[in-house]
């Protein structure tokens, strides 16, 4: 059975994909998922060993271009016996019609109808999480998901790692904390910066080291992070924000013991990499794209204004953030070492 698969447009919704991938694989396990996504979600298919193939969409997000749209559907005809689609958008639908494949599956959406002939319905309430809705397109409409949930999981090459380390001169003589600081959704899920300079430096005065991970836009707020330590300990904190690839974020971020994060892409891909993890919310709510990994701790306020799911605060005071003190990341950091340390105790005995 061949498998294709319309990706998302985010890092956490690919990276949470995955669980669709790994309930395809369960039910048929001789089938073939490839994936047509943004060039930018290889690093991540590539680390997913469901996935046979990362198929590159040359389109912006929202860009119609129907003609690019039908010339990529026909290159495609005859290969797939199913496609799955996981954004809910009609452009989305218009390959899978274009390539002829004879069924194609996704949620209602966006009069899909015609393009569709696998129409799901969707039920919120039967179906709250992000990851239960695309884990349902693997099954027969009305079908119950078995429980425990499959969780996202990354696979590392050891020598793309130790060739990431050694591009970016790091070291493993003492323990990584991992800052992701950034959010591409908006100033409504960054904690502040000096936030999370004290988190570093109760870290790097424990013999830690700090690497800070993001994108481009984001290193002008790792630096923010660097600046406001005191010298001596500065030096202790490496901004890798918009100075690695994707690629190499990932295999870097797999050396961390410890990952504190704000509810972004990156912090899914911590979650999948298994690392311990620190999830800091504001305006939005873990109640729809929680973290998969054993080892979380979820800190938020939970103010009567939040979740609100806004890019910007419509109040302007971002309490919801603000008021997140220091000390309560700081304290589910402590509680992760310390599982961490009964964990190793019961593996000695």
């Amino acid at each position: 059975m061949r498998i294709l698969i319309i990706g998302p447009s985010w890092v956490g919704d690919m990276v949470m994909a995955q669980t669709l991938f790994q309930c395809l694989k369960q039910r048929h396990p001789d089938c073939a998922i490839d994936v047509l996504a943004p060039e930018w979600s290889r690093p991540l298919l590539e680390r997913m060993p469901e996935v046979r193939q990362a198929l590159s969409f040359p389109l912006g997000h929202g860009a119609l271009e129907l003609a690019t749209r039908r010339r990529i559907g026909k290159s495609l005809k005859g290969l797939y016996d199913q496609a799955i689609l996981l954004p809910n958008s009609l452009k989305s639908a218009l390959v899978p019609f274009f390539a002829g494949i004879p069924k194609r599956t996704g949620w209602r959406g966006e009069l899909r109808y015609g393009l569709l002939n696998d129409v799901r319905t969707l039920d919120k309430a039967r179906y709250p999480l992000m990851i239960e809705r695309f884990m349902a397109l693997a099954f027969e409409p009305g079908s119950l998901l078995a429980q425990p949930y499959p969780r996202p999981r990354l696979q590392i090459e050891t020598a793309s790692r130790d060739q990431a380390l050694a591009k970016f001169g790091l070291t493993l003589d003492r323990p990584v904390l991992a800052l992701c600081p950034g959010a591409e959704f908006g100033e409504s899920k960054r904690w502040p910066c000096e936030h999370y300079a004290q988190v570093a430096e109760a870290r790097i005065r424990q013999g830690w080291q700090v690497w800070l991970f993001g994108s481009k836009k984001d290193h002008p707020v790792g630096e923010d992070i660097r600046q406001r330590l005191i010298p001596g300990l500065r030096e202790e904190a490496v901004n890798l924000s918009g100075e690695t690839s994707l690629a190499e974020a990932i295999d870097l971020m797999s050396c961390s013991d410890a990952v504190v994060s704000n509810d972004s892409g990156l912090m899914h891909v911590a979650a999948a990499l298994d690392r311990p993890l620190v999830a800091v919310y504001g305006s939005t709510s873990p109640g729809f794209t929680p973290p998969l990994a054993e080892e979380v701790e979820v800190v938020r306020l939970g103010l009567d204004c939040s979740p609100c799911f806004e890019r910007t605060c419509r109040f302007g005071h971002y309490n919801c953030l603000r008021q997140l003190d220091p000390q309560r990341v700081t304290d589910a950091l402590q509680r992760l070492d310390h599982g961490a340390e009964i964990d190793l105790a019961s593996e000695v005995n």
